[in-house]
């Protein structure tokens, strides 16, 4: 089996190689210089550039799946997807921009299932555990009315690809799902609370607004993030992204953690589900891996999935146990 990774010679792209050799799973390198791409791992390498559609499919011909890793997504994915669907390859990535997000799961579908392939958006620290959780959660109370998902990490280091991405979506703004559909979300939130912390948080345009309404029948579906993260998100203009990191340095990556809550209300009863974990972008890669492993095995149906729609929530979230992954829903 191969696994192609798109972007591979990025920082996260190299953090998914590192994880498939771990596996034991064959790589195959794509991106525009052969030297970058040759730096990274003894692989095979394959160049293709984002304007050559026709060469990006060939690129990824004969692989299992591809998993994207180079953002931001908003700008760059679009090319990658329908390269992986001409090729009928499955798709995965690491994405955290909502409103590209929220694109490839209202438009991928029907290409996807003619291709007879699964395109699964997301699968990083924030968009795959928030989704799988917030399933897990909304099912305790069913019928749900109303869900909160929340970013409750604390501030850390921040890569060039992320302050890029952030960069990219915070001029957006953030939605909220409410009557039906999407909408600006205009409003606030109370304090969160955790075990000994209150934490203050505001709106963010996190994944799950993107992808539980399409498998929760909620009401309303909002997104936040501790307040003083997302003001130093908010301070990535395209120009100061630039002066970011482009790779952490280990220690840095060890000292960060990530922690996704979901908050479930429905008649009379209120659910809580938390999932926490180390190193924010070597666990994005170990997610990523876990979601093309198992597309490449037929785990999920033809089609544009979130990750729970995708994979068995628990199941999934048990599978990253071993890296130092802890949930709960209560």
């Amino acid at each position: 089996m191969k696994i192609a990774v798109h972007g591979a010679s990025g920082f996260t792209g190299g953090l998914v190689v590192a994880e498939l050799a771990r596996r034991g799973v064959e790589a195959v390198l794509v991106g525009r210089s052969r030297e970058r791409l040759r730096a990274v791992a003894d692989a095979e390498v394959r160049v293709a550039t984002l304007d050559d559609p026709d060469a990006l499919a060939a690129a990824f011909a004969g692989c299992a799946a591809v998993v994207n890793t180079a953002g931001p997504f908003t700008r760059w994915g679009g090319p990658v997807l329908r390269a992986a669907l001409a090729a009928r390859v499955h798709y995965v990535d690491t994405s955290g921009e909502q409103g590209q997000i929220h694109d490839v799961l209202a438009t991928a579908g029907p290409d996807a299932e003619r291709a007879g392939v699964t395109v699964v958006p997301a699968l990083a620290d924030d968009g795959g555990p928030g989704d799988l959780i917030a399933a897990l959660t909304a099912a305790r109370v069913a019928p749900a009315r109303e869900i909160l998902v929340a970013d409750l990490r604390l501030p850390g280091g921040a890569s060039r690809g992320t302050a890029r991405s952030m960069a990219s979506i915070v001029g957006r703004g953030p939605l909220e799902y409410a009557d039906g559909g999407w909408r600006p979300d205009t409003g606030g939130h109370a304090p969160v609370d955790l075990p000994g912390e209150r934490v203050e948080v505001a709106p963010f345009p996190l994944p799950g607004v993107a992808t539980v309404p399409r498998h929760v029948p909620a009401a309303r579906v909002r997104a936040a993030m501790r307040a003083d993260v997302v003001k130093l998100f908010a301070s990535f203009d395209p120009g100061a992204a630039e002066l970011a990191p482009a790779v952490l340095d280990e220690a840095t990556r060890r000292a960060g953690r990530w922690c996704m809550l979901a908050r479930a209300t429905g008649s009379g009863a209120t659910a809580t589900g938390v999932v926490t974990g180390p190193d924010p972008y070597g666990l994005t890669a170990v997610i990523a891996v876990e979601g093309a492993l198992r597309l490449a095995r037929g785990d999920a149906r033809p089609g544009a999935l979130t990750p729970a729609q995708a994979f068995e929530p628990a199941g999934f979230l048990d599978a990253l146990v071993p890296h130092g992954v802890a949930w709960r829903v209560e």
